[in-house]
């Protein structure tokens, strides 16, 4: 089998544009389909050594965004979430409840999310009274729009130690952000010494596998530690809501040959979580509260999405291991 010698290859070395495209062109379901879920799940629990990791997000705001993303709930130009909200200084004791809430045990990142017009000076003040409460053992992470050199440099005195931020699958094409800007915005956060968060994302049926590949490449390029793919998720009432999203062979195959090409040191996810993904190499969940770019609803509902103690479970129930005291 000829993908099986690049699946064996790009363990031991550098993963090439045209080995990521040939093994993305796999058939699902057939013998290289599962051969490559078997890799990938056995490297990621070799290397990771069976550990576990889940990632908690806070939506501090839910109302139009300027960008007018496609595939979005909150973009000015489509607003569907069924009311607006924003949480500012004065809202802090109720937005320390929801972390409080939120984190559980277990949790190892805490992420703040906010879309692209959200004062950043006011995201920097809350993220620093959000720091002082949280345990050493949880990182704080950055989740907003586009921003400079000095603002990064406030994020991390501000007690952030890294940022999720991403050239996006059709940036500038399908959303109202120049890539360079994304790119930039990249660039400074690794120059202040502020840990990337990269994901491949939203990642939907119109997505042709070249496109895909640049931004696996891009990400093995930049070198990250934590790493994710995430799958678009029709948002009825969006110009992209009628447009069919992957399924789940398919995201499960993204998200395998995604940490195999990659080689995130700490950890590999996917989005929305996906159970199939957790034997293709992902060791890593979220869960939400408050606001998010793929619901009608202002307030994600953790009945139906994942608490943390929830994201535990699940993970323990495909053999991981979470935060040592969660050994089985």
């Amino acid at each position: 089998m000829k993908n099986k010698e690049i699946i064996d290859n790009i363990i031991k070395n550098e993963a090439t544009k045209d080995d990521v495209l040939s093994l993305l062109n796999i058939e699902n379901g057939n013998n290289e389909f599962y051969y490559l879920l078997e890799v990938a799940n056995r490297v990621s629990r070799t290397e990771y050594n069976n550990k576990g990791y889940v990632f908690s997000q806070i939506g501090l705001n839910a109302e139009p965004c300027s960008k007018n993303c496609k595939f979005c709930s909150m973009a000015e130009s489509n607003y569907m979430i069924d009311s607006n909200f924003t949480k500012t200084m004065e809202d802090i004791d109720e937005i320390k409840q929801e972390v409080y809430e939120l984190i559980g045990d277990g949790t190892t990142d805490l992420f703040l999310l906010t879309t692209e017009d959200y004062p950043v000076d006011e995201f920097i003040k809350i993220g620093a009274e959000i720091k002082k409460m949280l345990p050493k053992r949880i990182l704080l992470v950055a989740n907003i729009g586009d921003f400079d050199l000095n603002t990064a440099k406030k994020l991390v005195e501000a007690g952030f130690t890294g940022a999720y931020h991403v050239c996006r699958l059709r940036e500038g094409i399908d959303t109202d952000i120049d890539p360079a800007i994304r790119i930039q915005t990249i660039e400074n956060i690794i120059s202040v010494g502020l840990e990337l968060y990269y994901c491949v994302e939203p990642i939907g049926s119109e997505h042709i596998y070249d496109e895909i590949t640049d931004e696996i490449i891009r990400a093995k390029d930049y070198n990250v530690n934590i790493m994710a793919v995430m799958r678009r998720t029709p948002v009825p009432g969006t110009p992209h809501g009628s447009i069919k999203t992957i399924n789940a062979l398919e995201f499960a195959k993204i998200a395998a040959i995604t940490r195999l090409a990659v080689k995130p040191s700490r950890s590999m996810n996917a989005h929305e979580i996906t159970p199939l993904t957790l034997i293709g190499g992902v060791n890593q969940l979220y869960a939400e509260v408050g606001s998010n770019p793929r619901e009608y609803k202002h307030k994600t509902d953790v009945k139906v999405k994942y608490t943390a103690k929830r994201v535990v479970d699940l993970l323990l129930d495909n053999g991981y291991c979470v935060d040592n005291k969660y050994c089985k």
